[in-house]
């Protein structure tokens, strides 16, 4: 189910202005911080020893390969097996978001082979798990990557299942959804369970196709935005398939920090200090890191 932007109602057009409203200081720092995890996953080229040519000219944003749409899972992913609600996309060209996921891809954008590096990098948008605000903290993202040697992988990942028939209503549960989680933040839980399965599959499809795709299985960097960034570190966090680089943006573990364990990549963590919401979790995650005997950057 897809919105028209453009032969909606105006009153239906400001209502899901109001609906899916971003807070004050995700408006005003979006640009940095997308920009700082460029950097982040910048820094991780230049010191493996894989940084592109100084010397090249800027790369247009059109010189990657055509992005290729990838299943993560083979058939139904496991655990939504009964959901019902179709997928629905609201927003114009650039400024979409998508909610009721349920079928997990990754949209890759491959470099041109005579600029590649080998690095990849698996980008989480945020969306507070019931929306992904896939173009400013996904697929944006990923073509400044690529068109510099970059492979890069939007991950569009499962969400909290919400009601609705109409694109508006739909917008509207997930509002509701997200202001629910804010009030009893152990929903968060549920929320994220499937989106972090997600995760951990997605970085293990990457490092199956490595070869196939001209990537190193051991250059994978996992970076994200807002939710993302808590479905990141959760990501690290576990055992089952680590990235080589992390990379939390305004987000961290949502509750309460679990036990660090031994052997976690380089983390990159980034948050505005007047960020409410966010910068308790990273400052918080920083401190649980460096507690541990790690070196996290923030």
């Amino acid at each position: 189910m897809r919105w028209d932007h453009e032969k909606g109602l105006k009153r239906e057009s400001e209502n899901r202005e109001k609906i899916i409203r971003e807070p004050q200081f995700m408006r005003n720092h979006r640009k940095s911080f997308i920009m700082l995890g460029f950097m982040a996953v910048a820094l991780f080229n230049s010191a493996t020893g894989q940084e592109t040519n100084k010397s090249k000219p800027e790369p247009s944003l059109t010189s990657a390969r055509e992005k290729t749409v990838i299943n993560i899972w083979p058939g139904v992913a496991p655990g939504s097996e009964q959901w019902k609600q179709p997928e629905t996309v609201i927003g114009s060209v650039g400024n979409q978001r998508i909610m009721n996921v349920s079928a997990p891809t990754l949209t890759a954008y491959l470099p041109d082979p005579s600029t590649a590096t080998g690095t990849s990098v698996l980008i989480a948008p945020g969306g507070g798990f019931v929306w992904l605000s896939i173009d400013s903290e996904g697929h944006d993202v990923a073509k400044w990557l690529a068109a510099r040697g970059i492979a890069a992988f939007v991950l569009k990942y499962r969400l909290l299942q919400v009601e609705g028939q109409e694109p508006a209503q739909v917008a509207q549960s997930a509002s509701a959804a997200l202001g629910a989680v804010m009030r009893n933040r152990s929903l968060i839980d549920e929320y994220s369970k499937h989106g972090i399965a997600d995760g951990i599959q997605a970085i293990k499809v990457v490092r199956t196709h490595a070869a196939e795709w001209g990537i190193s299985p051991e250059r994978v960097v996992l970076t994200g935005f807002s939710a993302g960034a808590i479905l990141t570190s959760a990501v690290v966090l576990q055992s089952e398939a680590r990235p080589n680089y992390a990379a939390p943006i305004y987000g961290g573990p949502f509750n309460e920090v679990p036990p660090i364990p031994q052997g976690l990549p380089p983390i990159f963590l980034a948050v505005a200090q007047d960020d409410a919401s966010a910068e308790p979790l990273v400052t918080r995650f920083y401190d649980a890191l460096k507690a541990a005997g790690y070196k996290p950057e923030l």
